[in-house]
């Protein structure tokens, strides 16, 4: 494919269009949508691996829907490059992309990168901008996503307008690749929240338990049980803030509505940021500094340290009968454990702990 050239704050597109040159042939590359500014037009790259047939189940990975968090890019950039390396020699990988499908969107908010800020070109915030409101009671101010300008972060469009360019791509691809599968997850990689690497499951805008609850209880005790030294704090978004306009709400309550037959879970992988800043204080003065490890070390880290996630994630996908695939006795003591775990004061005590 042919290069361009891409300023410094674009690395990661840079480091996607090398990723796609070196393995060029190797899975399913689109150019979903161009967002043009100042004269210049910025790709939202896709990239499928496996299988074309609709049913099979599908792995969804997604990052830089922010334009600060560029180590969210970096990652799924970096777990691209492994599954098209796999994808050229490994017998083990091409016999599994036989029987699912993976998506990756590296990128989804390129012009927001290039000005280094938050929302895209219209200062708008992706995560914020789908047609969903939260409930009264969790919706944090400003923070949770507000319609008064968009010169203050989190702004989300307004009423008037329709969906910015770059959520209606993501929108039309998840429909497209996911919702017709019978068992998909999506992957939402972000930064700049926390002192540990949070693993949210919906909702954003609302305490009320996800409906899938159980399903993702189920998925959270495969994990303990498989890596029993795992970082991630596995937890309903909701329970550190709410948010209106969320994309992956958005798309799984439209998944639920057109009663698809299958189980599609959105989950988020926030990275823990606040640790990068506790380390090295004097990255606060950078404007990336609150959302990305500065010193090349703990990029240089955080690079590898997700790949063992990712992959358990697919593997989930393939062994279904594990912790998706649930008798009604089953559902219902997840759905007990679950509700102690994340939405009694008994369970929030013994997670904070």
């Amino acid at each position: 494919m042919e290069r361009n050239k891409w300023p410094m704050t674009l690395r990661p597109l840079t480091d996607l269009e090398g990723i796609l040159e070196r393995f060029e042939g190797v899975g399913r590359v689109q150019v979903l949508s161009e967002v043009t500014r100042r004269r210049k037009t910025f790709p939202i790259y896709s990239v499928i691996l496996g299988s074309q047939d609709p049913d099979v189940p599908v792995f969804g990975i997604f990052g830089g829907i922010h334009g600060l968090e560029r180590i969210g890019s970096d990652v799924v950039n970096s777990y691209l490059n492994t599954i098209l390396a796999l994808a050229e020699w490994d017998g083990m990988m091409k016999a599994l992309l036989r029987r699912i499908r993976i998506v990756f969107v590296p990128l989804v908010n390129p012009v927001g990168m290039y000005l280094a800020r938050r929302g895209n070109g219209n200062g708008v915030d992706l995560m914020r901008n789908a047609p969903v409101e939260a409930d009264k009671d969790v919706k944090a101010f400003l923070l949770g996503g507000h319609r008064i300008s968009r010169k203050l972060p989190w702004f989300r469009g307004r009423v008037v307008d329709p969906m910015e360019q770059e959520s209606q791509a993501i929108c039309d691809l998840v429909r497209k690749e996911v919702f017709s599968s019978k068992l998909a997850i999506t992957l939402d990689v972000h930064s700049g929240f926390g002192f540990h690497d949070q693993l949210w499951f919906p909702y954003a805008k609302t305490r009320k338990p996800f409906p899938r609850i159980a399903e993702v209880f189920g998925l959270k005790k495969l994990l303990d049980g498989t890596y029993p030294f795992h970082f991630y704090h596995v937890e309903p978004q909701i329970k550190h803030y709410g948010t209106s306009g969320d994309l992956w709400d958005y798309l799984f309550d439209e998944h639920q509505k057109l009663r698809q037959p299958g189980l599609y879970l959105p989950l988020c992988l926030e990275l823990g940021s606040w640790r990068w800043v506790r380390k090295n204080p004097f990255q606060l003065f950078s404007v990336h500094g609150a959302f990305n490890p500065i010193k090349a070390h703990r990029r240089i880290r955080i690079l590898r340290r997700h790949l063992y996630l990712f992959d358990f994630l697919m593997r989930a996908l393939f062994s279904a009968e594990r912790w998706a695939t649930l008798s009604q006795e089953e559902r219902q003591q997840n759905y007990q454990d679950a509700m102690k775990l994340w939405f009694s004061e008994e369970g929030s005590a013994s997670e904070s702990s």
